[in-house]
């Protein structure tokens, strides 16, 4: 099921840092279970909270969760990954509440150093394993709209092939965290991540500005002056667009939504037909007495 972290804390998208904390300090306070003792209802209401405040807190995290939306998030960090360097310490200092309830609550994680409490980063754990970094090319088309991405990869001595899932709308430079493909743990701990860093391939038809796309479309000089109709490539197949009369060279036509999709809490974008006037390399004898015609009457 879906999270809205800040539908969870009760703030807008737009709060700030100490907006955040302000939040959660009112909500924690009123559904510690120390306050509740055993009314479950409370006690996942304040699981709901930390986990909220431990990704909205952190502005890496926060950052991911902004990009990608829940899903796209909760494919990169695990429930370990959300907790780790969380601070909640001085909030439950301020209200002289023990933290060893974190230990209770979130003890069902998993084994080897998973569940201990966020508030105890001063204990020794196991030490996660090394992350690895790979570089994947994807082609622009699979970038903008997402899917299935078959990785060959190899690693301590073996080579293995995994599935990627692209989130739709991913650029150049971020990162696809793989849980678990990373070098091994010196200390018995949990293995490091596969961080694949993306780069996208141009496209021969289409740019990317932002969450928009942009492709040309060639028109003769008529149909700028008169008006007409022209075949334009989209993600999804050709579309026939009007060309209204007087557009100028360079012009720019909207198709609302057909830009990079929708993804996470990001809408869909819009592609952009740029109008780029066709000039004939060569010219027809009539057509050349038709231009003089026209170059007397200033066209």
């Amino acid at each position: 099921m879906a999270k809205d972290y800040y539908a969870v804390l009760g703030v807008d998208k737009t709060a700030t840092a100490q907006e955040i904390k302000k939040a959660y300090r009112k909500l924690a306070v009123q559904y510690h279970p120390d306050k509740n003792p055993g009314d479950k209802q409370a006690e996942e209401r304040f699981k709901e909270i930390s986990e909220a405040y431990a990704v909205l807190s952190d502005s890496e995290k926060k950052q991911q969760y902004d990009q990608f939306g829940d899903s796209g998030f909760h494919q990169r960090y695990s429930q370990e990954d959300i907790f780790r360097g969380a601070d909640f310490g001085d909030i439950f200092r301020e209200f002289g509440m023990g933290d060893d309830l974190f230990s209770q609550l979130f003890g069902g994680m998993g084994g080897g150093g998973r569940g201990r409490s966020p508030f105890h980063q001063q204990r020794p754990q196991a030490v996660k394993g090394q992350d690895y970094v790979m570089r994947l090319n994807l082609p622009f088309r699979q970038a903008i709209l997402g899917g299935e991405r078959q990785v060959n990869y190899s690693h301590n001595g073996r080579s293995e092939q995994i599935q990627v899932k692209i989130p739709p709308g991913i650029e150049t430079g971020q990162k696809l965290r793989v849980s678990g493909k990373g070098g091994p743990s010196p200390g018995g701990g949990r293995p490091g991540d596969l961080l694949l860093e993306i780069t996208v391939d141009k496209d021969a038809r289409f740019t990317r500005e932002g969450n928009n796309l942009q492709v040309q479309v060639s028109v003769p000089f008529s149909g700028v002056c008169l008006g007409t109709s022209a075949t334009v490539p989209t993600l999804e197949g050709e579309k026939r667009i009007k060309i209204p009369a007087g557009t100028s060279n360079g012009g720019r036509i909207r198709l609302r939504g057909h830009g990079v999709p929708a993804h996470g809490k990001n809408p869909a974008g819009d592609l952009y037909a740029q109008v780029m006037v066709k000039v004939p390399k060569q010219l027809t004898e009539e057509q050349k007495a038709v231009l003089e015609e026209l170059q007397k009457h200033d066209l």
